[in-house]
């Protein structure tokens, strides 16, 4: 197992390498359009496998997760993991990042559009819930002495493409809102 540290921090195992970090985007990507074409995968969880509407949504979530990662980074955010998940609990972190001396769980909501609801209300507190208790699950593989001093903090960033840069296209102007601390531990 590969352990990718932020500098002067706690050293952190992830599954894979930050030499493959920039080819696991590509690698999800892939899956999703293997759905489109009806390969089975194993995150048929939400629709029927194989349908259309299913792989579009997947892909959409997948395109607005890769544009969060980009603009964090460019807003000096660390990425140590992506879509991280344990066995011991459901779901999964979309990114974990560090700020400066903070450590982020950062949730994505992904829409093709603004509606009337924002993005960033399908954050609810079941979400938020899990989202802490997988957040306590990742801290625990801290030193517990470690653990008490690393500041927390839960982000979600909403994601607006544009219809034509939706799954597969690549042009029209993404909008990207980030809201630090969103909820509390």
């Amino acid at each position: 197992m590969t352990v990718v540290a932020k500098p002067d921090a706690p050293r952190v195992r992830r599954g894979e390498g930050p030499d493959r970090q920039a080819f696991h985007g590509q690698q999800v990507l892939q899956k999703g359009i293997d759905r489109i074409a009806g390969t089975p995968s194993r995150s048929s969880e939400r629709a029927a496998p194989g349908t259309e509407v299913d792989a579009r949504h997947l892909l959409t979530g997948l395109r607005g997760e890769e544009e969060a990662l980009f603009y964090l980074r460019k807003r000096g955010y660390v990425v140590v993991a992506r879509r991280w998940q344990t066995p011991r609990l459901p779901g999964d972190v979309d990114l974990i990042a560090w700020e400066g001396e903070t450590l982020c769980f950062i949730e994505v909501k992904t829409r093709t559009g603004r509606n009337i609801v924002p993005a960033e209300f399908a954050v609810d507190a079941g979400k938020q819930e899990r989202l802490r208790a997988l957040a306590s699950v990742f801290c625990k593989r801290f030193p517990e002495e470690t653990r008490r001093r690393i500041p927390v903090r839960f982000d979600v960033v909403s994601v607006y493409l544009p219809a034509s840069a939706a799954p597969g296209a690549h042009s029209g102007a993404i909008e990207i809102d980030l809201y630090p601390g969103a909820f509390s531990r």
